[in-house]
């Protein structure tokens, strides 16, 4: 028993060194930058560090992750292929807001496929797109509801991209970025879809090309990452309310972790941001490759 209980010791002694070593590492990636950072990142599913994780970061675009999962679990209760089509009016296409899709069909009248729209919105980042499929699930309030039932705490959604557009409040939606970690771990866990749905949104998230400069910029060439940005408009006074990145990689021995960057009230600029993101997933990605026994 003596024994087993020294073992035990050795265990989580060596594993809190592990998580206080990448933890300082992040955080003198971050000292000198005019910016409040959060990071929170999990190796296979058990969290391995979180950098300024008290706060509330406003999650622009990346809200768009756990609306798709609620898409998808709403054709998957209703026995809906990813085909089902939804109609688009004009009306849905706001003038004034990021939309490839209404680039593409400026007067809408047009039916589109749910999978076409979550292209849209995860990999396009599209706000219009992404504000049809909250109105087909219900609403932000869905997407609340959705969250707390898979347990999913300090993590607020209560406006469309619309409503952020028109109050000016970019803070509406926001995060910790544990609780973004955590729904990260839930979905690439295959806890929350079926293969069919988990799939698709999962190959998705790795086509997205919003952010290539974020957590893939100085990354290996051919490393897996699935991910989610957000970025906001600048103050007045040049601030950046929110720069964001949340995803999953997979490393070249079959292990991943999921990790979630959020910059909040920044003075620096987005290549700065970005690079900063950067240098944070290359961090964590070397820590997790080489110190695979001390973290287990």
């Amino acid at each position: 028993m003596k024994f087993l209980f020294s073992l035990l010791l050795f265990t989580f002694t060596l594993s809190t060194y592990g998580q206080k070593t990448l933890a300082k590492q992040l955080q003198a990636l971050i000292r000198d930058h005019q910016a409040v950072v959060g990071i929170a990142v999990s190796y296979e599913g058990k969290f391995l560090a979180t950098v300024n994780n008290t706060k509330g970061y406003p999650m622009m675009s990346t809200f768009k992750f756990p609306l798709a999962i609620s898409v998808l679990q709403k054709l998957e209760q209703e026995k809906l292929p990813l085909e089902t089509e939804l109609f688009i009016s004009s009306s849905d296409l706001h003038p004034n807001t990021y939309s490839p899709l209404r680039d593409r069909y400026p007067t809408g009248d047009i039916r589109l496929s749910i999978s076409e729209l979550l292209k849209y919105t995860i990999v396009l980042s599209d706000n219009n797109a992404c504000d049809i499929l909250l109105q087909y699930v219900g609403g932000p309030e869905t997407v609340q509801h959705d969250l707390r039932q898979w347990g999913i705490q300090d993590m607020q959604i209560i406006a469309t991209e619309d409503q952020m557009h028109q109050t000016g409040d970019p803070y509406l939606n926001h995060t910790r970025p544990s609780a973004a970690v955590r729904l990260l771990d839930l979905f690439i866990s295959r806890q929350l879809l079926s293969p069919v749905y988990h799939d698709f949104l999962e190959k998705t998230m790795i086509a997205t090309t919003t952010g290539a400069d974020k957590l893939k910029g100085l990354l290996p060439e051919k490393t897996v990452v699935g991910h989610k940005t957000g970025s906001s408009d600048r103050s007045s006074s040049g601030i950046k309310f929110g720069d964001n990145d949340m995803g999953f990689v997979y490393l070249p021995n079959g292990k991943r972790y999921t990790i979630a960057v959020f910059i909040m009230d920044s003075s620096e600029s987005d290549p700065e941001n970005a690079r900063l993101i950067a240098r944070i997933s290359q961090t964590v990605y070397d820590y997790c490759l080489h110190n695979t026994e001390e973290i287990k």
